[in-house]
């Protein structure tokens, strides 16, 4: 049984979650065998493993069935990209119910048109303050039970202005939504500034070459943010630590030589209590034959 705390939990205890971001069922294991307490399911890197950009070409139910593989990988609470929410408020809502029932923990809706970007990309387009709020409302209205977090992301720094992103995150708090994201403020000064004028918690992007220059947890932390994603964490080490070993492999012809063996690799995947269950199982039929 997980006795972990829930997400809820420890946004409501002293200081500031970090999630790093994963795309699957590996990264999602690495991070809770790290010593995290969250994950992070990333958009970008969920569309990258299916060999797309970060355009939103991804379906609701694309989205929905990765969460739900990283989501039963591990014991810690999964927060995960939710994108615009897929539609109106009616596919809002039925995304809400989607994700909950696959055990994740939170997700975020952003305001951004569809199909959207990422969001320290240019060319970003939000729709109209009366709609983002709508849509967090049938969010917050749609989920089964309070354990489960709603974030509000607005991009409208981008191609607005910081105080319209702060307009914004501030009516989705008192639209019910539970954290304000306020996506990719472009100065540490504005990065600073959003948990002051938000009245709510807030979550912070940390985005390696993105716009926000804020990279050291610890600062977010004094800035007053509750909780850190690291979206790209997993996905920008996979791809080099790939790129590493194919090189290798196409200059020597010589296979990398492995750290661990097979079976202890299987053994942080859970091949001791399955193979804790093969015994059972073969023991009882043993017993069931004489």
């Amino acid at each position: 049984m997980n006795t972990f705390p829930s997400l809820r939990q420890q946004l409501s205890a002293p200081g500031m979650v970090i999630a790093p971001g994963a795309y699957d069922g590996i990264g999602a294991r690495l991070i809770e065998q790290a010593g995290f307490s969250a994950a992070y399911m990333t958009g970008a890197g969920t569309s990258a493993a299916r060999g797309f950009p970060d355009f939103g070409l991804l379906t609701m139910s694309e989205m929905v069935e990765n969460a739900a593989v990283m989501a039963r990988s591990v014991g810690i609470p999964l927060i995960a990209d939710a994108d615009t929410g897929y539609g109106n408020e009616l596919n809002v809502t039925r995304t809400v119910r989607e994700f909950e029932a696959r055990g994740v923990a939170a997700i975020h809706i952003e305001d951004q048109v569809a199909p959207k970007r990422c969001g320290h990309l240019d060319g970003k387009l939000v729709v109209s303050r009366e709609e983002f709020v709508s849509k967090i409302r049938a969010a917050v209205e749609g989920r089964r039970t309070k354990e489960f977090v709603i974030i509000a992301r607005t991009d409208a720094r981008g191609m607005m202005s910081l105080d319209e992103a702060i307009w914004r995150a501030n009516a989705a708090l008192e639209a019910g939504a539970d954290m304000a994201f306020v996506e990719a403020p472009q100065t540490r000064e504005e990065a600073a500034a959003v948990p002051k004028r938000v009245h709510g918690p807030c979550l912070l992007n940390v985005v390696p070459g993105g716009r926000t220059p804020v990279f050291d947890m610890r600062e977010a932390e004094a800035m007053g943010y509750k909780l850190a994603i690291l979206p790209g964490l997993m996905l920008k080490a996979a791809i080099e630590a790939g790129d590493a070993a194919l090189a290798e492999l196409k200059a020597t012809s010589i296979a990398p030589v492995a750290n661990r063996s097979v079976a202890e690799t299987f053994r942080r995947f859970g091949a001791d209590e399955w193979d804790a269950l093969r015994t059972r199982f073969n023991a009882g039929a043993t017993m069931g034959a004489k």
